[in-house]
């Protein structure tokens, strides 16, 4: 471990003006590393196996975090530095509650047909763009029985440090992956994956043909595919017309939807599989 008191030291660029987001998009995604906040996340992702590049602890924590550092210690290569507590936000351009920040590498990620084996209830993500939703999303997949998430293009970096947070770092434990592509390009390759693995699938979505959560015709399927949107434009009328099912969470009077998060978490507990109890 190594004491440092000036933020502007080469080897804590890793986590310096994370609150530029195009500077984080690029840093956090193309070099291929991401940052994890708080000891619990940052044992999560040691647990599932990323290799850590380095911990940041305030020096006031040190001993409250002294297990996290050891096992830190232990690896070859990773980096543990304490700074003044007063910095860390300086450091990182934001206020740092949970403590500690650490980087580490990512993980290539699957093929969705790899994603796809052993799966019977995926999680689809479109155009979510809201970190504390995609995170909050992992949390719901991981405690409801949800195998596997796709996110597509243009949806927000499960990985980004908020995400990673409101999950409580079951990001790591959820397999997952993107769809590559430009605007509705990704749509038709991952339909014809996941049909050739044997998926139904279902938009949740306000729509003439949409049938209740509880529809019979839902019951009993197998392998089953969930699309989720956006709030406020939803899913595209493309996927919506692509999907097997149009299903709707009924609700009282005055109200129409649930955000996506709370959708998620009611949507997986109603089409669990029968394996989940």
């Amino acid at each position: 471990m190594e004491r440092i008191a000036d933020m502007s030291d080469v080897r804590l660029d890793l986590y310096a003006k994370l609150t530029d987001v195009q500077l984080r998009s690029h840093m956090e995604s193309e070099n291929g590393f991401f940052v994890a906040e708080s000891a619990k996340v940052a044992s999560r992702a040691l647990d599932a196996g990323y290799e850590p590049i380095s911990l940041v602890v305030p020096e006031h924590r040190l001993a409250r975090e002294r297990a996290l550092v050891e096992r830190f210690e232990a690896i070859p290569d990773a980096d543990v530095f304490a700074v003044p507590g007063e910095q860390l936000q300086t450091l990182a351009g934001y206020e740092v509650t949970r403590g500690v920040l650490a980087a580490m590498r990512r993980k290539p990620l699957p093929s969705l047909n790899e994603l796809l084996k052993g799966a019977t209830r995926v999680a689809v993500l479109e155009g979510i763009t809201n970190h504390a939703n995609v995170g909050s999303v992992f949390r719901n997949a991981a405690a409801l029985g949800v195998d596997a998430v796709v996110v597509s293009p243009d949806c927000s970096d499960p990985m980004y440090r908020r995400a990673v947070r409101v999950s409580m770092g079951t990001v790591f434990q959820v397999p997952w992956t993107r769809i590559e592509g430009d605007g509705g390009s990704w749509l038709e390759p991952a339909m014809e994956d996941l049909r050739a693995a044997g998926f139904e699938t279902c938009a949740f979505a306000l729509h003439d043909e949409s049938v209740d959560l509880g529809d019979e015709r839902l019951s009993g399927i197998g392998r089953l595919a969930m699309f989720f949107g956006t709030e406020g434009t939803g899913l595209a009328q493309a996927t919506i017309d692509a999907c097997d099912h149009v299903v709707k969470i009924p609700m009282r009077e005055g109200v129409d939807s649930l955000n996506v998060a709370a959708t998620s978490a009611v949507a997986f507990w109603g089409l669990r599989s029968r394996g989940v109890r």
